[in-house]
């Protein structure tokens, strides 16, 4: 939940507001778009949503917990617990394989799981990579490499998915299994918020949130 939250950045001597006072309640289970012109905000909601940035004003709720009152390490346990975040440009590490890549999550937590190697070889074959395991990222083509984008964010099994413009980088068939994925894991109860430029993806969710300025321009609810 974000309550008042404000994101103001210093630029130049200048103070641009991009968030204004925004409240808003992402509910379990449900799918968000989030659209809007360049500069409306909406990259800098997802980027605080998952706790990559913080806010200048207001609190930011993740299961009950302030944000605000957490230190670094804190806020990093609670993102590769509870967040999985989706990068338009994969943000892959190239000296790792696939497995390795989808298990870095666990290694922010004070306790990983034991199974993780289990847990990516699992997400590896589920997002049609099975046969790809010990491929770097340079092996594998941007759709292959999204697939081992989205299996990261989920090793963890996050309470939200957070995807910043997943299907940018991709064509339109590679686009739509992307898609056919996000709408496979919404069917399970996962709750996906997704940011995106295109007017297909974003009535393809369930709710559409369109911001304007840093503040919200309107609320659709489309199935």
């Amino acid at each position: 939940m974000l309550d008042g939250v404000s994101r103001v950045y210093n630029m130049g001597g200048q103070s641009l507001r991009a968030l204004d006072r925004f409240s808003f309640e992402f509910r379990r289970g449900e799918y968000w778009s989030i659209m809007g012109s360049s500069g409306s905000g909406k990259s800098t909601l997802l980027n605080i949503l998952g706790c990559i940035d913080r806010p200048t004003e207001g609190r930011y709720l993740v299961r009950g917990e302030d944000t605000g009152r957490l230190d670094d390490d804190a806020l990093s346990e609670l993102r590769s617990r509870h967040l999985g975040f989706i990068f338009q440009s994969y943000n892959l590490i190239a000296q790792l394989d696939v497995l390795e890549n989808i298990t870095v999550p666990l290694l922010y937590q004070d306790d990983p799981p034991k199974d993780g190697w289990e847990r990516a070889k699992h997400l590896a074959e589920r997002v049609g990579l099975g046969s790809r395991l010990h491929h770097r990222p340079r092996e594998l083509s941007g759709g292959q490499q999204q697939r081992v984008a989205i299996a990261r964010a989920l090793i963890n099994d996050p309470a939200m998915i957070l995807a910043d413009e997943a299907t940018g980088n991709l064509d339109s068939k590679t686009a739509e299994e992307i898609l056919a994925l996000f709408d496979e894991l919404h069917g399970e109860g996962k709750t996906i918020v997704i940011v995106t430029h295109e007017p297909d993806v974003g009535e393809r969710a369930q709710h559409l949130l369109r911001l304007k300025d840093g503040c919200i321009e309107e609320v659709r609810h489309q199935r």
